[in-house]
């Protein structure tokens, strides 16, 4: 083993574990690993960042554009419109939302796909007295399967693809995966369809109006002669760090602000509206000097007095106290739940660090975590991706805050047409795109560059927000790993990794290699992201067929198929991360349905694959 090898089989090895461990984003440990090959000399500094020109990257970021164009201009709610089950039972809606979710993961984005029918799914759910994890995860599922049919359908696809043509096999067409891909994805949805009702957990999440949040919302007056008086309402809020209390709101010679200003200086003959744990709301109010306001029956008189809100309040006790009791009758104030997107540029930060309530005049009222909900340290605490958030404020700020920062609204939807034009515009340069690189008539990424630039000129997605659409530590994730993987190749160390898998499992048998390329692969997007189990497996797999003498095409279809294929845990895909919160999953809910699942994917995988490309 040379010298070249030992450092790029110890860079990988580094790169796979940091991924496994997840303290920190795949496109900064990409990027890491590029960085360590160019210093140890395995790639040249000029070409360190040729990667971020390769096809994939730039398909990539195109399809996901053209995919906010689809969302946006109301085309995929004229689909999902269409087929949406009316009064059908369960059996029936599993079906039909888990086929709609395939056939649109395999021409946008799948991520966006799931955010759309989400929403959808939890109110069919409700309606039908299901656990919404009961759709939701065979949704999920469903939406992956159907990415693995076309080229644009999932990134692994693309980077396949990729390194099929930097081989000199030249790139696959855009339905080369379609054989392969939909008698795996409709094996798979059949089983989702049959059984998913008796493998997914039965989890119950609370809904806005039982979302409990373990607090008191209570009314105090400040008064004359109160240490709070004064006093800024940032200090007051350090003050009451201790009792695990926060201000939601503010009302000053009776007009309800919902969510002050940390800079408001507080005054004698104000109220404050806290929220604070049973146990801490008499520290909190007598830290400060503060009383509770007396509670007025009377139902006109809350226009002219506060109420006392010192009940343990709930979602909907949250609603209907103090501050937002009056102002929710008149439309002003509302409670909404956001489920976190796992590429939210919330994840990691917290509601103080975004300054939420000077920013969007919003309340961060509790998290859902894993069907868990708290409040403690509420402002402080970290998002994750997964997370429900209840937030509480008027409608227009709350959906400027879910639009910014990457989240869903777990409200029902309304099945429109926003802009019919915009709409029919929106599928015809995604059909065009799709079209020019089905026929060959031009390079995939040309196509989609094209279709982009046209959504723009014609205002189906606004260029200032072109950019918004991309999906970033993506893009960097596959702009850094392309060259590290092509120093696997050059070194050998690939070659080697292919020779180690043929001598101790596949023992020479092609067969076999090609099944252990993909349960390998399918193991590994168990637990990193699937576009970097593709760019770690595609060396090998060329490297393995051609220690066998057989073509490499079955071999990197496995790894599409593998990659795409993450059913076990809520990590392995942003889909499966996406549902975690919304359905109250957690971390070992997935594998019931998930492994058999996959088996599924290997029983009927290989021989398709062994039929369609024959080694």
């Amino acid at each position: 083993m040379s010298r070249d090898q030992i450092v790029v089989l110890a860079v990988l090895a580094a790169t796979v574990g940091a991924f496994l461990w997840g303290r920190w984003r795949h496109d900064m440990v990409a990027m890491g690993a590029l960085l360590a090959c160019v210093i140890a000399g395995l790639v040249p500094a000029g070409e360190a960042f040729a990667g971020f020109g390769h096809p994939a990257v730039v398909t990539v970021a195109c399809v996901l554009v053209l995919s906010r164009g689809l969302q946006t201009s109301g085309a995929v709610d004229g689909l999902t419109r269409l087929a949406l089950p009316q009064g059908s039972g369960a059996l029936a809606t599993t079906a039909i939302l888990t086929g709609v979710a395939a056939l649109l993961s395999a021409f946008m984005n799948n991520v966006g796909a799931l955010a759309l029918l989400m929403p959808v799914a939890i109110q069919i759910a409700q309606r039908q007295k299901l656990p919404p994890g009961k759709l939701l995860m065979p949704l999920a599922f469903g939406s992956i399967l159907g990415g693995m049919t076309t080229l644009i359908g999932t990134p692994p696809n693309l980077i396949v693809s990729g390194f099929r043509a930097s081989s000199g096999g030249g790139s696959f067409a855009m339905f080369d995966f379609a054989p392969v891909g939909l008698a795996v994805a409709a094996c798979g949805i059949a089983f989702l369809v049959l059984f998913a009702w008796r493998l997914v957990p039965a989890r119950e999440r609370a809904g806005t109006e039982e979302f409990e949040t373990g607090a008191y919302l209570t009314e105090a007056r400040v008064p004359d002669g109160a240490k709070a008086a004064g006093m800024r309402l940032h200090e007051i809020e350090q003050a009451l760090d201790e009792a695990d209390a926060q201000i939601v709101g503010l009302i000053r010679h009776e007009v309800r602000v919902p969510a002050p200003e940390a800079w408001h200086r507080v005054q004698a003959g104000d109220i404050l509206v806290i929220e604070a744990e049973p146990k801490a709301l008499a520290s909190a109010l007598s830290a400060l000097d503060l009383t509770l306001e007396e509670a007025v029956q009377d139902d006109a008189a809350d226009e002219t007095a506060p109420e006392e809100s010192s009940r343990q309040s709930d979602g909907s006790d949250a609603a209907k106290g103090g501050e937002t009791r009056s102002a929710e009758r008149s439309g002003e104030i509302a409670l909404m739940e956001l489920a976190v997107l796992p590429n939210s540029t919330l994840v990691g930060r917290s509601a103080s660090g975004i300054r939420l309530r000077t920013r969007f005049g919003v309340n961060l009222l509790a998290i859902s975590r894993e069907g868990r909900r708290t409040i403690s340290r509420l402002r402080t605490a970290p998002i994750f991706a997964g997370d429900v958030l209840l937030m509480q404020g008027a409608p227009e700020a709350i959906s400027e805050f879910a639009a910014q920062f990457g989240c869903v609204p777990l409200a029902e939807r309304t099945l429109r047409l926003p802009d019919k034009r915009q709409a029919l515009t929106a599928g015809a340069i995604m059909a065009a795109a799709v079209g020019g690189a089905a026929f060959g008539l031009v390079p995939a990424a040309i196509a989609f560059a094209a279709g982009v630039l046209a959504a723009m000129v014609l205002r189906v997605v606004p260029p200032r927000n072109v950019y918004d659409a991309v999906d970033w530590p993506v893009v960097v994730l596959l702009g850094a790993l392309i060259p590290v993987a092509g120093a696997m190749a050059t070194t050998g160390a690939a070659d080697l990794l292919a020779s180690a898998l043929l001598d101790t499992v596949a023992r020479g048998n092609a067969v076999i290699a090609l099944g252990a390329i993909l349960i390998v692969a399918m193991t590994l997007s168990d637990f990193m992201n699937n576009a970097a189990t593709a760019a770690v497996m595609c060396p090998i797999a060329i490297g393995a067929a051609a220690s066998l003498g057989v073509s490499a095409d079955p071999f990197l279809m496995a790894v599409a198929v593998g990659s795409s294929c993450a059913f076990l845990t809520p990590i392995g895909h942003q889909n499966n991360t996406l549902i975690l919160g919304p359905s109250g999953f957690r971390f070992g809910d997935y594998w019931r349905l998930g492994l058999p699942l996959e088996i599924i994917v290997v029983a009927v995988g290989v021989p398709v694959l062994l039929l369609v490309w024959p080694l």
